[in-house]
């Protein structure tokens, strides 16, 4: 499918600039090895060495507890730690681009689930990167609510670190949530489960297709760089308030803080 994506784009600018590459957010290792590309494959192509956009999608739905080659929760690192990680090392590409550069964040409305019965700023850190459980069975879906919960409130912070820090910065940093859409994420789900599901869901009339869930990540790719902190909901340019603890400010830092920490390890591993 890229490279189909890669003919279309060829035969409406011929003289476009194209590769692929690839990179597993579940890896440090990966996801260092596809900075370097990046950096590399700018240089050898003689353009301007920054990124305009960068959209954070990657997502996974597990049903069992995976440990990754780093040591965490394989949703939990794909899903948010490695969306950290790759952004902060794509940051300095970013600020320096020509023009406007844009961060956009895949979320979802599961993160709603989250309250403070579930976490506060004592428990955030362990939740998150020790969430492997040792016994009992795995808790799925709360793993991925709080997942998703923690990469918007990483969307905030960075959107207020970036515009209190250094106003000057034309970066935008944008939550996208495309709502229900009909992927292949429930495919560890028995498939009875899923379809009963999806047909329930297209019942209601909330089930989207990918063409049209893709809607809302437009939205937040092509929105205004005064549109920095919003949180742009299923198509049509409409953006609407997330939960209430996702704008605790101090949960954000304390996030930050703890992500930070790790990110500054792997960076020390790869020097």
């Amino acid at each position: 499918m890229l490279f189909s994506t890669i003919g279309e784009i060829k035969q409406q600018d011929n003289d476009a600039s194209l590769s692929v590459f690839e990179v597993d957010l579940s890896s440090f290792s990966s996801i260092k090895k596809f900075e370097s590309g990046i950096k590399q494959w700018l240089l050898d192509s003689n353009l301007h060495p920054s990124i305009q956009l960068l959209i954070n999608n990657a997502g996974i739905l597990a049903t069992s507890c995976r440990v990754t080659s780093d040591g965490y929760d394989q949703m939990m690192q794909t899903n948010f730690i490695g969306a950290f990680v790759l952004t902060n090392l794509l940051l300095p590409l970013l600020k320096f681009s020509p023009v406007p550069s844009k961060i956009v964040n895949v979320t979802s409305f599961t993160h709603r689930c989250i309250s403070n019965t579930d976490l506060n700023e004592g428990t955030l850190g362990a939740k998150i990167f020790d969430c492997l459980p040792t016994s009992g069975s795995y808790p799925s879906a709360r793993t991925y609510e709080l997942s998703k919960f923690c990469l918007l409130l990483f969307s905030y912070e960075l959107h207020r670190q970036l515009h209190l820090v250094d106003p000057s910065l034309n970066i935008s940093v944008i939550a996208a949530d495309p709502g229900v859409v009909e992927t292949q994420i429930m495919r560890e789900i028995p498939p009875i489960i899923s379809e009963l599901a999806f047909k329930a869901l297209r019942i209601m009339r909330l089930l989207q297709s990918p063409e049209s869930g893709v809607n809302s990540i437009i939205d937040a790719a092509l929105a205004p760089s005064d549109a920095s902190g919003e949180y742009f909901f299923g198509g049509r340019g409409r953006t609407v308030r997330s939960s209430k603890l996702s704008y605790n400010a101090q949960l954000g830092k304390n996030l930050w803080s703890r992500s930070m920490m790790l990110f500054e390890e792997v960076q020390r591993s790869f020097d």
